[in-house]
């Protein structure tokens, strides 16, 4: 039981992994409804659903930022606690806590700040039109106020799956999902306020969050705890912490930079229903990575633990257990788009035009989804025994070094521009997947010596 701090070093990896990623894929599930529930009922707003859910796909690369600089905090934190904990220094791990909580509401802030100044200029530079630009505006001048409660929900919130808490991790995610699920149709539909109603449900569905991970972490039942003495940012001890969680900030807010080129391409070629289809194409991409991500997830305590503790064979285990779970879900939910495409884009709207053509961009956006298992499997695994570089190193290549250029390359040599665009996501993954499974093979073998 978590009680036992060793029990990630002693029970059997099977059923520890089983017992940790049940809830936290649970909770990843959603989180999944938490993010796109908002697009869905906004999709069936009468007469204005299609533009209203095409100004809000517009709000996700700052949705995206907002919730890399939460992940900078708790990706990197988290897995530096919990190899402190297979040390036995617990003091470590709770000044690590205490200064990335600190760190957290500065940079939440700052951030507040920015939103509510720029988020008009910038919702115009990632692909706003004049027709959808209002519904984008409405959305985030809300979502923008809760940023603090979204920061300590994420940013902490890691802390709890961290020391093996994976139920509590999971009510974390139920109390915000389910509140946002009851109160989007009263806020949308009951009050009329459209895209400023979803808004303000997230927004207080992220507070009650808040709070629960707060009053967790300040209680008995945790090992770590946020304390007063602990509260001052210890750089030796913090700063590696942002080092290791950069990895997971470039993976999401990269996304927000590809959705700009994305956006800016599509409305280019492909125009407004281009990139209506976008916003739906990233919400099953959601649904499908969500839920290796939670296995990932699950897994992150069981590694760094061990690691830590310089049990390399059960580092090894959990790696291999992990790596076969994500190949066998990724190829499933992959079967299950190609042969389902009109399924998938039909939960986010009604309008027929937009459901044919999603489709086909679908099944080319997906195409090798069916490998994506070892890109999650190994750059969890990098992030789970505290290898920075590696872990930056994989995120940068898949986002910066391949997608990016191909975005605007691609189309040039296709007759269809617009599929263009969609087609490079696969082929940059394709190379991606191969990269990061060498590097892997060879720096994990390093690093299970070093363990050692």
């Amino acid at each position: 039981m978590p009680g036992d701090k060793s029990f990630l070093g002693t029970e059997p990896i099977g059923k520890l992994l089983l017992k940790l990623a049940i809830p936290t894929v649970v909770a990843q599930l959603v989180n999944m409804l938490y993010n796109i529930v908002d697009r869905i009922y906004i999709g069936h707003i009468p007469e204005i659903g299609s533009l209203a859910l095409t100004g809000v796909g517009v709000c996700m690369p700052i949705i995206m930022i907002n919730s890399a600089f939460a992940t900078l905090i708790g990706s990197g934190g988290a897995p530096k606690a919990s190899i402190y904990m297979g040390k036995k220094d617990n003091t470590s791990a709770e000044t690590i806590l205490g200064g990335c909580f600190t760190l957290q509401i500065c940079i939440s802030v700052v951030l507040t700040v920015l939103l509510l100044l720029f988020s008009r200029n910038l919702l115009l530079m990632f692909g706003a039109s004049e027709n959808t630009i209002g519904y984008a505006c409405d959305y985030m001048s809300i979502y923008a106020c809760g940023t603090l409660f979204v920061h300590l929900t994420l940013g902490m919130g890691a802390f709890i799956t961290a020391q093996g808490f994976a139920k509590e991790g999971m009510v974390t995610v139920l109390i915000g999902a389910v509140t946002n699920i009851v109160l989007d149709p009263i806020f949308i539909f009951g009050l009329n306020m459209g895209v400023k109603g979803a808004a303000l449900a997230t927004i207080i569905s992220q507070f009650l969050s808040c709070i629960w991970v707060l009053k967790f972490l300040t209680g008995k039942k945790t090992m770590l705890r946020i304390k007063k003495e602990h509260l001052r940012i210890n750089g030796k001890l913090v700063f590696p912490c942002v080092a290791l969680g950069l990895s997971t900030f470039i993976m999401q807010s990269s996304e927000s930079v590809i959705s700009v080129c994305f956006n800016s391409s599509l409305l280019k070629y492909g125009g407004d229903i281009a990139v209506g289809a976008m916003t739906i194409l990233t919400s099953v991409m959601q649904f499908a990575m969500l839920p290796m991500q939670g296995v990932a997830q699950g897994s992150q305590p069981i590694i760094s633990y061990n690691y830590g503790a310089g049990n390399t064979l059960r580092v090894k285990h959990t790696f291999r257990l992990l790596l076969t779970t994500c190949l066998c879900y990724s190829f499933a939910i992959w079967v299950a788009i190609m042969l389902f495409p009109q399924f998938f884009a039909k939960i986010f709207t009604p309008d027929t035009a937009l459901i044919s053509f999603s489709a086909t961009a679908l099944r080319i956006y997906c195409a090798v989804l069916c490998i994506f298992g070892i890109q999650v499997a190994s750059q969890m695994t990098f992030v789970s025994i505290g290898n920075a570089p590696c872990s930056i190193i994989v995120a940068i290549v898949r986002k910066f070094v391949l997608l990016l250029p191909l975005i605007y390359v691609i189309p040039h040599f296709v007759a269809d521009k617009t599929m263009g665009v969609y087609l490079a996501e696969p082929i940059a993954d394709v190379i991606a997947v191969t990269f990061t499974a060498v590097l892997f093979s060879i720096q994990f073998k390093k690093a299970l010596k070093a363990a050692k």
